[in-house]
Parts: C-alpha cells; structure tokens; sequence
C-alpha cells in the first residue's frame, strides 16, 4: 500500500460519520486558509520583506513538497489551494480589519467546529495520534474531490 493510501485510510477512520465529514469538509480548507493568512501576518525579516515574501511563503513551500512526494495530484491540488488562499488572504487586506485577526476568529471557530464533529462521532482527531495528520486532513478533503472525479492520487 502507498504512503498516500495508508494515511488517508488512517485519517478516514475517525472520520466516517456524515455530520464529522461535512464539518470537516468546510473547516480543513478553512483552517489551512487561515494558518496561511496568520502566518502571513507575521513580521519577516528585512531581506524576506524586500522580495515581498512572507512566513505564508516560506511555509508552503516544504509543505508542497511533502504533498508532492506523497501524490501528484494531491500536490497539484494543494498547490491550487495554496494559490486560492493567497488570492483570499490579499483580498482580506482591502478589509479595514487587520488579516490577522480576521484569521485568529475563524481559526478559532473551524476548530471548535472540527471538535464538535469528533465528539459527534466519538473519535480523538488524528492529529493526536500523530501531528503529520494535521497535514494528511486537507490531503484527506482533496481525495474526497479526486475521487469524485476518477483522478487517482
């Protein structure tokens, strides 16, 4: 079995009751959308800043790449929502709240949302097991999407 299928079948276990899937599927993009716009917000030093690159940047670069290695097209689709996110994250800077704290209350929300939906079904979050799974959950939401369009990952 391949990494990619052994760690979405490992994350599908405690995520198997309709209501926890339908949190999950508005909250896991969310919360990646988010953490990108929180990291974002952060300072960077001066030679980051002159080339307009934030800690959003220098994080999705890594995380690509472990997509990548994991599945092509799980790759490509975190690429796509990394991309999305980016373009979200500038227009909330047209907003005359500050991204950070426009970011700080949904983050806070989606994960109170994806505790509710554990409880529903009655399992701990993966991530507890092991925090590669806070990864593997948008991998898990993009298989769900592949699936439905007869794309392997």
């Amino acid at each position: 079995m391949r990494q990619i299928e052994f760690l979405l079948n490992e994350y599908g276990e405690s995520h198997k009751n309709k209501t926890n899937i339908l949190i999950h599927a508005i909250a896991v993009p969310a919360i990646y959308f988010v953490t990108l716009g929180l990291l974002w917000s952060l300072p960077v030093p001066v030679f980051l800043a002159h080339f307009d690159v934030t800690w959003a940047h220098v994080f999705v670069i890594p995380a690509l790449y472990y997509y990548f290695k994991l599945s092509g097209p799980i790759g490509a689709a975190m690429t796509l929502l990394s991309i999305l996110s980016f373009y979200g994250i500038k227009l909330l800077e047209t907003l005359s709240t500050p991204v950070w704290q426009i970011c700080l209350g949904i983050f806070v929300v989606m994960w109170i949302l994806q505790f509710v939906g554990h409880h529903i079904e009655g399992k701990k979050p993966s991530f507890l097991k092991d925090l590669q799974f806070l990864l593997v959950g948008p991998a898990w939401w993009w298989g769900h999407w592949l699936k439905r369009l007869n794309i392997n990952y």
